[in-house]
């Protein structure tokens, strides 16, 4: 276990694992669930989409797409059209980046010590067999539309993880990346008035960090009390997805396929 996060070897993570990346030299890191058989299903901005939450996030697009062709695995980046689920191998999903693995029910006092967000949750995953079928469904039915705060990469991962939804849609969603972009600015705005009371920089610098990971902590899906547990065939129904899709059931034999190829 790292103290920012927690890289690993290929040899070390196991089918329904969340793993993740960094793009963009640390930027950001893309998340995705790992299927078994060097396959990893994972959520990026649908292609062709004329939805104003897809299209905001042509950047994201270009540095999380994947290779339009694999010299190893046909079916690598597979999707259902207009979904923004993705199947690819490990090495396309990675890009020639590290490995990491997020982790799951992680005391408070390791999370809160973590000091970039996006790396841990204090909640429990589910057994890996319950992670691949949620993920393995949404690659067939689509997650919906991204959206950089609400519905991202890692929240699609962690939804895959844990089944957890918030049910209110109109705060910061489960990524523990976009509440890091909120938490940071709004700790230096709250500490703001201390530095009048405390003349030491390294004093408010303190205070200040204090704040960031408290605010981290406090919109962590482990500890908030707004959010639900949904079946993932429930979830187009729960969040009113109007989505082009029409639902189609998980086809064990077919999804075992995809992977083992």
């Amino acid at each position: 276990m790292g103290f920012l996060s927690h890289r690993v070897e290929r040899s070390e993570i196991k089918p329904g694992d969340h793993i993740y990346t960094y793009r963009a030299v640390f930027t950001y890191s893309h998340h995705g669930v790992f299927v078994g058989g060097s396959k990893v299903v994972h959520f990026t901005p649908r292609q062709n989409a004329n939805s104003s939450s897809d299209t905001s996030s042509d950047f994201y697009d270009s540095m999380s797409s994947i290779p339009s062709s694999c010299e190893t695995f046909p079916d690598c980046g597979f999707r259902q059209p207009d979904s923004g689920v993705v199947l690819s191998c490990l090495d396309c999903f990675l890009k020639k980046g590290s490995l990491y693995s997020f982790e799951y029910g992680v005391p408070p006092t390791v999370f809160i010590a973590k000091v970039r967000g996006g790396t841990c949750t204090t909640a429990a995953s589910d057994p890996p067999e319950t992670v691949i079928h949620r993920a393995m469904y949404l690659l067939q039915n689509g997650f919906g539309n991204y959206d950089v705060f609400q519905n991202n990469c890692e929240d699609f991962a962690m939804y895959c993880k844990t089944g957890l939804l918030i049910m209110d849609r109109l705060g910061v969603g489960r990524s523990g990346q976009a509440s890091s972009v909120i938490g940071a600015p709004l700790a230096a705005i709250l500490s703001s008035p201390l530095k009048l009371l405390m003349p030491s920089p390294v004093g408010v610098a303190t205070v200040t960090a204090g704040m960031y990971c408290m605010s981290r902590y406090a919109t962590d899906i482990g500890v908030r009390s707004d959010v639900i547990k949904v079946a993932v065939e429930d979830l187009a129904m729960n969040l009113g997805w109007a989505g082009p899709l029409e639902e189609v059931p998980e086809d064990n034999e077919a999804s075992g396929a995809l992977i083992a190829r």
